[in-house]
């Protein structure tokens, strides 16, 4: 029994039986019977006294079926006979029905007959199509009077055989009015053991897909009607899944099989793994065959389908297993299983396997065919054997077969795959010979090949075949420019488009379009500028977005004067500049350092009617971060905050932070923070250290601790810079045990450096805590770093600041041993100390040592060396000092101004200190001195 050959057996049916059906094909077996395709209606008429009628009429059941009911049979008629009638009132019964279940059903299918008779016309509904061959045979339809002979045929007395004769005659017409037969059959006891009748019923109901009606038939057929399940009630169902492809009911009515001890046959397997091979189920096509073996049935399909189903997935060694264990079960392969046999050793390349199996289908009196030849010749031609591919093409001819497409296809793939240029010409022009059309993959392996052999003319005959086949302009292009550019000889795309459809490809956005960016991504910008003068279509969308692209292109292959000259060659814009092109332009110009001509496109747009989006105000603030110029990054941001639309990505909100920390603005810091958070942008290692990095000093010191630990537990790392800015909050907010952790933290991961140290010595240098700091200096030593000069700085300002003298001259000695360049930091310390002291002696000696390096005093020293004067009583030597600063263009601050104020208060100069008082209200000065 093959994979067709399924259906119900019957004593009354003829051994050979061409059953045609509506929709439906003919199947021709020995003791089974099938239909390839059924009509799909749904069933609402019921019987009553053994007559049709509809649920109006008051028929049993309503709406719903009376198939699986088990109430008691009625009798017709007080002499238990059919009243003559039965047969006319059975048909009219059922015409009635299906009038009346269309005109009550809307959306229903509503069925009438066309003119000719011979198929029914659907009014409404578009038609469903269904997984069968239209070329198949329609149903014969009958009309009333048909129906009135096949019914007349039948009584309440009738044997079961004669009922069934009657089933099957109306189901070769109509499911609706065999399955309405089969209910009045069960009315009148005509169901008891009658397995025939509930196949056909069963087979009925699944082509209409009721499984639900199915399940509870076949509980029905065995606790009503006393029949025995076997593998034919299953099979009816299993048929129609497997010829709809529905994988999922197949395998549950498998499975139920099972579980009720049914025992499969060859049918039931070969069905299945029809199934499973058509949607390459491989697990539950593995589990049907081992129960396959384990039932001990030999289904030489199901062998074939594993073989083909492995080969598919390149389980290759699973492939030659079941072939192993088909020999060890003793099955006799037939003409396909030793066709898949045959591929599953061509595929992986082991051709003296695969002779093997050619020579055993000879030697088991199966002659191959072209399908066998042609399996072997792509198997040659896989492994580059082109030599014994071209003596199996030569042996066809003795076999008495002749090449087909297939043949010649492969072989022109085998020579393409053994780069033999000339022999798969030759075979290509011989399919053409022949009749037979190259298909795809034989056009892009000679288009590959030609490419490497440099053959234009050989391109240009390939090119004229594309397009006569049908090929599109854009998909020709797209082969051609891959072939050439991966062999580098893109430059000779052009001279052979232009001898075949060049043109054609000037009126083609897309085709052209394709052309234009491959010459660009191969340098070939003149080439591609050309094509772009010369193209003849118009559409100035599709050609933003093409001038978009190349731009592009030339910028990540870092091509920027080509990216300059493509935007040179555009077509001016109108009104509305395009905001991607300009945005694309303005980082090139950026990259080039070009920032005049940068900030004039975005001048442009901002004076256009463009709306800004988040990736323009991106590209413009790291335009003017670029160009130093963060004030006016600032002032791009601003302009950003005031479209509300506008939500910046995790790169924009980094841009941000930094631009902002360069400002110094510290209330923008803790703005930016926390709309990153409320945004919840995903936070990445580098967004997470660039938030403490810029934020540290502008959120509470515990909101940076949790951001911190966050980051640790996300397992993310930080950056020395990081871990620096932690140390400075810390130690500047007196948290040095916190500090401590992080300072050993950077020294287990190596991250530890001379401003580490730095920055601890620092802290505890501004806290007052000398032994800390020089612990911490001792420690930088044994870490290998020498005593930075900012290090000593920190100790001579904290020695000095508290009075410690001797300690402030034992750093200064050491500072002078240590040969360290003293900077403006540290002679202004050394200013601060000697002036607090009013040792002007001191101060005297830091004036010449400055001035014999070379060095001139800053603001800061001038603010101490003012302070100073003051506090010896040298209230004019104070002014002489602003004197100088004036003449040496050094602007004082507040600072300055106090303390000169301050100088002549305390030298009882107070009419010149109001003097100055005023002045400097009048000059407007209301900055801080950096250091006071």
């Amino acid at each position: 029994m093959g994979l067709d050959l399924v259906g119900f057996s019957s004593r009354v049916l003829p051994v050979s039986v061409d059953r045609r059906h509506a929709r439906g094909g003919a199947a021709i077996c020995n003791g089974f019977f099938t239909d390839t395709r059924r009509r799909r209606s749904n069933l609402r008429a019921t019987l009553k006294d053994g007559v049709v009628c509809s649920p109006e009429d008051g028929g049993r059941g309503g709406t719903e079926s009376t198939l699986c009911a088990s109430g008691p049979s009625e009798t017709p008629s007080r002499s238990g006979e059919v009243t003559p009638d039965l047969g006319r009132d059975i048909a009219d019964g059922i015409a009635v029905r299906q009038r009346s279940s269309a005109g009550r059903n809307k959306g229903a299918r509503s069925w009438r007959r066309v003119p000719s008779g011979d198929k029914p016309a659907r009014n409404g509904a578009p038609k469903r199509v269904h997984l069968r061959k239209k070329s198949q045979a329609r149903r014969v339809l009958v009309n009333d009077d048909g129906v009135n002979a096949i019914l007349s045929a039948v009584s309440c007395e009738s044997s079961i055989e004669e009922c069934n004769s009657v089933l099957i005659r109306l189901e070769k017409h109509s499911d609706v009015k065999a399955l309405d037969f089969f209910v009045w059959m069960k009315a009148n006891g005509k169901l008891q053991g009658n397995t025939d009748a509930y196949h056909l019923a069963l087979q009925a109901i699944a082509w209409k897909e009721d499984w639900r009606r199915a399940e509870l038939l076949l509980h029905e057929m065995v606790a009503v009607s006393g029949c025995r399940l076997d593998a034919r009630a299953f099979n009816g169902l299993i048929y129609v899944c497997a010829k709809r492809r529905l994988v999922d009911w197949g395998t549950k009515w498998f499975h139920m099989m099972l579980e009720r001890g049914v025992q499969p046959n060859v049918s039931t397997v070969g069905m299945l793994m029809g199934l499973y091979q058509k949607t390459g189920n491989l697990k539950e096509a593995e589990f049907t065959f081992a129960k396959m073996r384990e039932c001990n049935v030999k289904c030489v399909n199901a062998y074939s389908a594993m073989i083909t189903l492995y080969t598919r997935s390149g389980l290759f060694a699973r492939s030659e297993e079941v072939i192993v264990l088909m020999n060890d079960d003793e099955v006799i392969p037939n003409r396909e299983n030793w066709s898949v046999r045959l591929n599953a050793y061509s595929q992986q390349g082991k051709m003296e396997e695969a002779k093997f199996v050619l020579q055993s289908m000879v030697d088991e009196g199966i002659a191959p065919n072209v399908v066998a030849y042609n399996t072997v010749i792509t198997g040659y031609g896989k492994v580059s054997d082109m030599q014994k591919a071209t003596e199996v093409f030569d042996s066809l001819e003795s076999a008495g077969l002749a090449p087909d497409e297939t043949t010649y296809r492969s072989m022109i793939e085998g020579f393409g795959r053994a780069d033999k240029h000339k022999e798969a010409i030759s075979y290509y022009r011989k399919l053409k010979g022949s009749g037979f059309q190259p298909n795809a993959s034989n056009f892009y392996t000679m288009i590959n090949l030609i490419a490497r052999h440099d053959d234009n003319e050989g391109a240009t005959e390939i090119l004229r075949d594309m397009r006569a086949a049908g090929c599109q302009c854009s998909s020709i292009v797209t082969i051609l420019v891959r072939a050439y550019g991966t062999v580098g000889k893109m430059h000779k795309v052009l001279p052979i488009l232009q001898s075949c459809f060049y043109k054609k490809i000037l009126y083609d956005a897309t085709s052209c379009s394709i052309l234009v960016t491959a010459f660009v991504q191969n340098s070939l910008l003149e080439e591609a500028l050309r094509v772009l003068r010369e193209k003849k279509w118009k559409d100035s969308d599709f050609e933003d977005s093409l001038y978009h692209i190349l731009i592009c292109s030339c910028k990540e292959a870092g091509s920027y004067e080509d990216a300059v000259r493509i935007y040179n060659e555009m077509p001016k814009p109108g009104i509305h500049p395009n905001l991607r092109i300009a945005c694309s332009m303005i980082d090139v110009f950026s990259t080039m350092e070009r920032f005049t001509d940068a900030e004039t496109l975005y001048l442009e747009l901002k004076a256009s009617a463009c709306v800004f989006d988040m990736i323009a105000y991106s590209v413009i603030v790291r335009m003017y971060t670029k160009a130093g110029r963060p004030e006016d990054a600032c002032s791009v941001l601003e302009d950003m905050e005031k479209q509300a639309d506008i939500i910046p990505d995790r790169y924009l909100f980094l841009d941000m932070l930094r631009t902002y920390q360069k400002c110094g603005q510290l209330e923008k810091l803790t703005d930016t923070y926390y709309w990153i958070l409320k945004s919840e942008v995903e936070c990445d290692e580098a967004m997470y250290n660039c938030i403490i990095n810029c934020c540290g000093p502008a959120i509470p010191v515990d909101e940076l601790s949790r951001i911190f630990d966050e980051m640790i537990q996300l397992g993310h790392l930080a950056n020395t810079v990081t871990l620096n800015v932690l140390l400075d909050i810390y130690g500047k907010a007196g948290l040095f045990n916190r500090a401590e952790k992080v300072l050993n933290m950077a020294r287990r991961q190596g991250l530890a450096d001379a401003i580490s140290y730095n920055t601890i010595i620092a802290a505890y240098a501004q806290s007052g805590d000398f032994r800390s700091m020089t612990y911490f200096v001792q420690k930088m030593q044994d870490a290998g770093f020498p005593v930075s000069l900012e290090a000593y700085n920190c100790m001579l300002n904290a020695y000095g600041k508290s009075g410690q003298l001797e300690e402030f001259s034992a750093v200064l000695q050491k500072m002078r041993r240590a040969k360290c360049d003293f900077d403006h930091y540290t002679y202004n310390i050394m200013l601060n100390i000697y002036g607090r002291k009013g040792w002007i002696e001191g101060i005297a000696y830091v004036l010449s040592e400055l001035k014999s390096r070379g060095v001139e005093p800053d603001l800061y020293s001038y603010n101490t060396l003012i302070k100073a004067y003051g506090i010896a009583g040298m209230p004019e030597d104070a002014v002489k000092l602003m004197q100088e600063m004036r003449i040496k263009g050094i602007n004082a601050d507040r600072v300055t101004y106090t303390n000169l104020i301050a100088a002549l208060q305390r030298n009882e100069n107070f009419l010149e200190a109001v003097k100055w008082s005023l002045w400097m209200k009048q000059t407007g000065v209301v900055g801080v001195g950096t250091r006071a």
